[in-house]
């Protein structure tokens, strides 16, 4: 097993992360399911009864390259298990020609110096390497201590011989950072941006920080420490995005904000929009970043809140004057869509995808936890408003499609969807795709 201290700080990370557990305890009943035309298929199983190296438990969010292969982290597995149960993966699928697809593990984490327990996405350069970030890891002595470091940033080489891994920047849990949980974005000049779950100049709210390349190493800089100003003062750092200006749109628990440099090196906050004075406000985390669209437009979920409590979409155009309207495209109700996780995407025609993790009843094999759904939400003409269409049920099948789609999806040109399950499948989730 982790260290106890990495055991804390994981369920630590856990509980004010994407797997809110005040949020999962609230789910009670099972709704009749939507009807349903399309096909799930489950790409591959994570984490076998009989072998765990290729890790499982994803919680993040998968990433495709221009051929269509799927990459993506693993936070429980490879080096170890089932000794210890290992410190998580980074992996890749890719086509076999044949219909089905390929795994490759392309790095299995120790725990000690190269980090251990991927909870976010990776992302790609030009070049082709990977960067993340890990948990845990990195050997370096936090407060409080855990036994195996606050976590690393991390970049993967490819190489004729597989891929190599290189820490860019260990965290040591203070004004630095502890506890990277939210996916990293690259500006065009290779300046890597993300976030920590604690640490910066106000401790447990943790920071938003920039790595920057200088003289063969990389520099750590805090933009921003979560809870400087009033209106961010729960912190619990969800996500960012890269606008095509050079500004940060930073989604939290309770807001939205953006980051804009200041000419002078620093960065200037400001509020975008605040969840807190809505109905169901103690349950309002989105459990990933914003979506921005050509226009300017960002696009996100809330776990609560809406017209039912349940969750919604929703859309923040800017107008005059630095102000932003919010509208909610979509209130979730009671069932089985219920509570919409991970944020969303929209293809050309101007729907919008994403993911549920439903309501669950203690009448069913999973307990209190839902199994979720993948839904598509399509614009009305005339109307401004919008129709949900769930495209698949999780979980009809014992379990075999998978369980709790936290990451959300991410869609290719031909219209296909691709996600991963925390759980299901043969136990440590499931990579699937959804058909048109």
């Amino acid at each position: 097993m982790h260290s106890s201290g990495a055991n804390g700080k994981l369920a630590a990370a856990i509980a004010r992360g994407a797997l809110t557990l005040a949020v999962l305890s609230a789910i009670l009943l099972v709704a009749a399911h939507p009807a349903e035309a399309q096909t799930e298929t489950v790409l591959y199983n994570l984490c076998s009864v009989a072998n765990c190296a290729d890790g499982g438990l994803p919680v993040s969010r998968l990433t495709s390259d221009a051929k269509g292969n799927l990459f993506g982290t693993a936070l429980y597995g490879g080096i170890g298990y089932p000794q210890n149960n290992g410190y998580g993966t980074v992996f890749e699928l890719s086509p076999n020609g044949s219909g089905g697809w390929n795994e490759t593990t392309l790095y299995a984490f120790t725990g000690g110096a190269d980090g251990g327990s991927p909870y976010s996405n990776v992302i790609f350069d030009s070049a082709g390497n990977l960067y993340g970030t890990t948990i845990v890891g990195g050997n370096l002595t936090c407060n409080p201590p855990p036994d195996d470091g606050c976590g690393v940033v991390f970049k993967l080489s490819p190489a004729a011989t597989g891929w190599t891994e290189t820490v860019l920047y260990r965290f040591s849990g203070g004004a630095d950072g502890e506890y990277p949980t939210t996916g990293l974005i690259m500006d065009s000049a290779g300046n890597i941006y993300g976030t920590t779950l604690y640490g910066g100049s106000n401790g447990p709210r943790g920071c938003v920080f920039e790595l920057s390349p200088s003289g063969g190493g990389w520099t750590e800089k805090v933009i921003y420490s979560l809870g400087s100003l009033n209106f961010d003062s729960e912190g619990d750092a969800e996500g960012l995005t890269l606008g095509a200006d050079g500004n940060i749109f930073l989604t939290e628990q309770s807001v939205v904000a953006e980051l804009s440099p200041n000419g002078d090196g620093g960065w200037n906050p400001s509020l975008i929009h605040t969840f807190t004075s809505e109905n169901f406000a103690n349950y309002v985390y989105s459990g990933g970043p914003v979506t921005l669209d050509l226009a300017g437009n960002l696009y996100g979920t809330r776990t609560r809140g809406g017209t039912e409590g349940f969750g919604v979409v929703y859309e923040l155009s800017p107008g005059k004057n630095g102000k932003w309207k919010k509208a909610d495209l979509y209130s979730f109700g009671r069932g089985i869509d219920a509570f919409p996780w991970g944020g969303v995407v929209f293809d050309a025609a101007g729907n919008i995808y994403g993911a549920t993790i439903g309501e669950g009843g203690l009448s069913t094999p999973h307990g209190n936890f839902g199994e979720g759904t993948v839904f598509e939400l399509v614009p009305q003409a005339g109307s401004g408003s919008y129709q949900e269409k769930v495209l698949w049920t999780f979980s009809d099948n014992n379990y075999v499609d998978g369980v709790l789609p936290l990451s959300g999806v991410i869609l290719d040109g031909a219209g296909n969807l691709y996600g991963t399950t925390f759980e299901g499948g043969t136990g440590g989730g499931v990579v699937f795709e959804v058909t048109p």
